[in-house]
């Protein structure tokens, strides 16, 4: 029987151990997606109790306490930090064989060298030994980020955002690049017109542009792309539930915009036109300042009405979404190659059906200009846990080039999600180990060392060239 989490951990072959320990373990990270604050690193703040950088803001594991009982008070509400922590002790146990079971217990051996399995038995023990570590200079989010060997880091950021903390962090001459990434969703949710105009009036702030037609909106939108632009941002991203592609006029898209900013309601084929404008328009801008546009599909948001008012946005209660993708993927995607437009591009998907879907999409657009210049994402969210890495591998393995493939990411809120990265090498080295095991690769250690090599970091920092 082996010891839970040992050195070899999901490593069932010795190619597998030599493929991590010889080549994945050494490289540094290079986590182009998450949603940490920039502020928390340009303060290089440090977290009074593990209930500060773990749990708040972690919906993943407010969902599990949720589902085994525990009241919103001890998620959410104003509990004590103790308390807290005291209740996610409580419902470890219950959560083998979900990932959450494995990334609680990579992070406290990763960070605090905490070897035990956390239970209601030992939480306080642990609670306080943590909080006396991050207590320390040597536990402050700079030093979390260098214990964690990151070379780079990505946030995600509104266009009216002044990115003044990515500013900080680089003129403090902090070694670890922290770029901000462009999120225009709030430009194209016109579903509510009172929150757009809102929305508008700050972007038109921000931009230094009055925003009364659609060509203004343009505008507005390019000036603080070329702002992100020079403070380094290189990568945008789109949260979507599908993607858009209906066919527009641009005397409709210049009369839909005045009806929504005159605070008129939009029909439903409106909104899908304007939104399917947008995502071209933003298609153009990333392309004219050679950016890498990402597309996360398939989340279906907000579904408990009663406690989205209490809560609000990414609180846990979101899931999978089943919306047709293909079809308005395809165009939105052609539509920019045909006016050759199309920017390096990476695809996610949150339903597992999709994968094959996904992984075929690539091929159509990819141009010989780039290694891999059409990327399947990484397993997301609902699908970032052992099998969903391993699906998407192989399917794009079977469908495309696993050797081009730009890795993981976190997607996270905590400074101890790194460990995620070592959670997928472990994936992808036991999958490779495996296939020498049964004789369907060759056992070249330098190829695979290589390859191992590059998708857990080389192949990053190649295709987006920061």
């Amino acid at each position: 029987m082996k010891k839970f989490m040992d050195e070899n951990f999901l490593l069932k072959t010795e190619t597998a151990q030599k493929l991590y320990h010889n080549h994945a373990a050494k490289m540094p990270i290079f986590d182009y997606h998450c949603h940490i604050n920039p502020k928390d690193i340009a303060d290089d703040r440090r977290f009074k109790t593990i209930t500060e950088i773990w749990l708040a803001g972690d919906h993943y594991k407010w969902r599990a306490m949720r589902t085994n009982g525990i009241d919103e008070r001890f998620c959410t509400g104003n509990a004590s930090d103790w308390e807290k922590f005291e209740k996610w002790a409580e419902t470890v146990p219950y959560t083998l064989r979900n990932p959450l079971y494995h990334w609680t217990h990579l992070e406290l051996k990763k960070f605090f060298g905490i070897d035990e399995v956390l239970s209601p038995k030992n939480a306080r023990k642990i609670y306080d030994v943590c909080n006396e570590k991050l207590n320390t200079p040597e536990y402050s989010c700079r030093n979390i980020i260098r214990m964690a060997n990151v070379h780079t880091i990505c946030t995600t950021d509104d266009p009216i955002d002044t990115l003044e903390y990515h500013q900080k962090i680089k003129a403090d001459g902090f070694e670890v690049a922290v770029l901000p990434a462009w999120r225009p969703d709030k430009a194209m949710m016109v579903e509510d017109p009172k929150s757009f105009n809102d929305y508008m009036d700050k972007l038109a702030k921000a931009a230094e542009i009055n925003i009364s037609n659609f060509g203004d909106l343009i505008k507005a939108l390019d000036v603080r792309h070329q702002y992100f632009h020079d403070n380094g941002c290189r990568l945008s991203d789109h949260g979507l539930d599908t993607a858009f592609a209906e066919e527009y006029t641009e005397e409709e898209i210049k009369a839909i915009f005045k009806k929504i900013r005159g605070g008129n309601k939009l029909t439903e084929f409106e909104i899908l036109k304007f939104k399917s404008c947008m995502l071209y328009e933003f298609g153009i801008m990333d392309h004219s300042r050679g950016w890498t546009q990402q597309f996360h599909i398939g989340a279906q948001r907000n579904n408990n009405t009663r406690l989205f008012r209490q809560l609000g946005p990414d609180t846990g209660f979101d899931s999978i979404g089943d919306k047709p993708v293909a079809e308005p993927l395809a165009r939105l995607l052609d539509h920019l190659d045909q006016e050759n437009k199309l920017c390096k591009t990476i695809l996610y998907n949150l339903n597992p059906r999709d994968n094959e879907l996904y992984a075929t999409m690539l091929g159509n657009f990819q141009d010989g200009s780039v290694p891999g210049k059409i990327q399947y994402g990484s397993g997301w969210w609902f699908l970032d846990q052992k099998d969903g890495m391993e699906k998407q591998m192989n399917d794009l393995s079977n469908l495309g080039l696993l050797s081009r493939f730009v890795g993981m990411l976190t997607d996270s809120r905590s400074f101890l999600s790194y460990t995620r990265h070592e959670y997928f090498r472990r994936t992808l080295c036991n999958l490779l180990g495996n296939d020498v095991e049964n004789g369907e690769i060759p056992a070249d250690m330098e190829l695979l060392g290589n390859m191992v090599e590059n998708i857990s970091f080389n192949n990053a920092k190649n295709f987006f060239n920061f």
